[in-house]
């Protein structure tokens, strides 16, 4: 671009001394020469003022490019930097993990015995069920058409009751058994022989009155002979095992209903037979299903 400006200066100095003696053809063609070299030299001024401004854009763009490339390098290394946290966590969650699993192995474990427990428990009282059903079965079938009133026997949380009312077994203040009385005894024992492992509670039960006899010092006493009545007629006219009987008064402090009418008193006036299976028979069941349970592993 000097070499242009240098050379269309000269031409015009040149011009200028050869006016005087040059053609006028020969002035022309070279005043032409020379617009047509300002021409190029103006164009060559516009595509160097063109390259300068791409050149500013492309320093701009390395600028943006280096901010952006520096930038890159800084989200790398963050990401170098969460990459090995996350790695780090990794493990940790790796050594937890194995920790939760061996406690969890160790709580199903738990659940298994449980469940076991629960299972043999179930099994047992399903038992206990079964042979509750088939006594009371028996006692009903054993006891034939006794009036209802007197006589009722019925099953609580899994344990039979034979209620027996005071009218049909003693006197009014006595302990004297009436002949009736033995008989529905009679049925009773025949059924209970027949199931040596269960035992019985003989309760006696009164009314609120207060006992008038010499013989018997308050309700507690005429409850507690009754029962012994009834649990020694067992014993020696029945053959049923002493062993298996225990006695005992419940005063009027048990009443079914109220003792507000001489029908409320009657009804709270009775002996009460509770048939139950042994308790250390009943776990015994549940022993032995555990030592079947232990056994199938």
């Amino acid at each position: 671009m000097k070499t242009l400006a240098r050379f269309a200066l000269l031409s015009f100095v040149i011009l200028l001394v050869a006016g005087s003696c040059v053609s006028k053809k020969k002035y022309a063609a070279i005043q032409a020469s020379n617009e047509t070299l300002n021409n190029k030299l103006d164009e060559c001024n516009r595509s160097l003022d063109a390259c300068r401004g791409e050149k500013a854009v492309l320093d701009a763009r390395v600028a943006g490019l280096e901010n952006s490339n520096q930038h890159l390098k800084d989200q790398v290394a963050e990401l170098g930097s969460t990459n090995a946290n996350l790695l780090n966590s990794v493990g940790q969650m790796a050594t937890l993990t194995k920790q939760e699993a061996a406690n969890l192995e160790r709580s199903l474990e738990q659940i298994r015995e449980q469940d076991l427990r629960i299972r043999n428990l179930h099994d047992a009282l399903t038992k206990k069920d079964s042979i509750t059903l088939a006594l009371v079965v028996s006692l009903k079938s054993s006891l034939g058409n006794l009036n209802d009133t007197d006589v009722v026997v019925n099953v609580e949380k899994s344990v039979v009751f034979i209620s027996l009312s005071d009218k049909m077994l003693f006197n009014s203040g006595s302990t004297q058994l009436s002949p009736r009385a033995k008989e529905v005894l009679a049925k009773v024992a025949t059924v209970v022989n027949d199931k040596p492992d269960m035992e019985l509670l003989v309760e006696g039960h009164t009314d609120n009155v207060p006992i008038k006899r010499d013989c018997f010092k308050d309700n507690w006493d005429l409850s507690a002979s009754r029962a012994t009545t009834i649990a020694r007629v067992l014993q020696t006219d029945y053959k049923v095992n002493p062993a298996r009987i225990t006695a005992g008064g419940r005063s009027e402090y048990v009443p079914l209903v109220t003792n507000d009418t001489p029908e409320g008193r009657s009804t709270n006036r009775r002996i009460r037979i509770v048939i139950l299976p042994k308790l250390d028979q009943f776990y015994g069941m549940i022993e032995d299903g555990l030592k079947r349970a232990g056994s199938d592993q």
